[in-house]
């Protein structure tokens, strides 16, 4: 049995018929997986959980779940682990939302449950997912329903409502001081998600992170091409463990960033459009 078939499994384990549909999203469905993509799943609920039912959930991910090295951070498609562990095994991002949070569709979503690498040393710790808000899950519903493969249960479209273009532009720039702070010790998950917020913003479509870098070098003068030609490089080819960046393209990084943020900043809804 596979991970995809043994997170099934454990959810229709745990929470029966209260499971209305399980479904890709992320890098699966954006264009493949890369050395140090996650496995990334939607599950819609009937319910949410009980802490039994949490605790159950949270147990089988620990062991199916590959740990990598679990040393980045949630991104909005799941790659900001550290890929394959030694036996094979991708990190998993799990999201449980209950149905009726999210349809009829209505923002900021909420998220019942959240697994991901990130934060298992929390898990091991004792902590268990709880609800919370989480503005990511536009885009997370977004790329399930384009995507439209799903593991468990009917096609997503009969199961969540489309994300209008506003609350996919308000989700794409909500997490940016957040992903701010990663950009010293995750920098090419940071700077692939800038353009790919770039891009967002610009076409209204969710590209694959390639796709997206390839659409920005196209639209950044020279000076600012290189470092996420690196970056998207490393995505293709390089596990986390194998990433290196040069001293000079180290110092462009900034630059290149802030470029990128006055170019989202100059199509945020705030300055209207252009």
């Amino acid at each position: 049995m596979n991970q995809l078939q043994r997170i099934v499994a454990l959810a229709e384990g745990v929470l029966g018929r209260d499971v209305v549909g399980v479904y890709l999203h992320g890098s699966a469905v954006l264009g493949g997986l890369r050395p140090a993509s996650d496995l990334d799943v939607l599950l819609v609920a009937r319910r949410s959980p009980t802490g039994r039912e949490r605790s159950a959930l949270l147990g089988g991910l620990l062991g199916i779940s590959g740990p990598g090295a679990g040393d980045s951070t949630a991104d909005g498609d799941g790659d900001g682990t550290a890929g394959r562990d030694e036996d094979g095994a991708r990190p998993v991002e799990l999201a449980v939302v209950v149905q009726s949070d999210v349809r009829p569709w209505r923002y900021p979503p909420v998220c019942d449950f959240l697994y991901g690498e990130w934060l298992r040393a929390d898990y091991e710790a004792g902590s268990v997912p709880r609800p919370e808000p989480m503005p990511d899950l536009a885009l997370l519903i977004t790329m399930a329903l384009a995507g439209d493969r799903p593991l468990a249960g009917p096609p997503p479209a009969r199961v969540l409502d489309p994300v209008p273009h506003t609350d996919l532009v308000r989700a794409s720039v909500a997490g940016l001081p957040g992903l701010l702070d990663d950009l010293e010790g995750d920098t090419r998950n940071v700077l692939l998600t800038l353009a790919r917020i770039w891009s967002t913003l610009a076409t209204g479509r969710i590209s694959s992170k390639d796709t997206a870098a390839d659409w920005a070098l196209a639209r950044l003068p020279p000076e600012h091409r290189p470092v996420l030609a690196h970056a998207r490089r490393l995505y293709l080819d390089c596990r986390y463990s194998e990433e290196s960046w040069s001293g000079e393209l180290r110092s462009r990084v900034r630059p290149h960033a802030d470029r990128v943020l006055a170019e989202i900043d100059r199509l945020s809804p705030r300055n209207g459009p252009r």
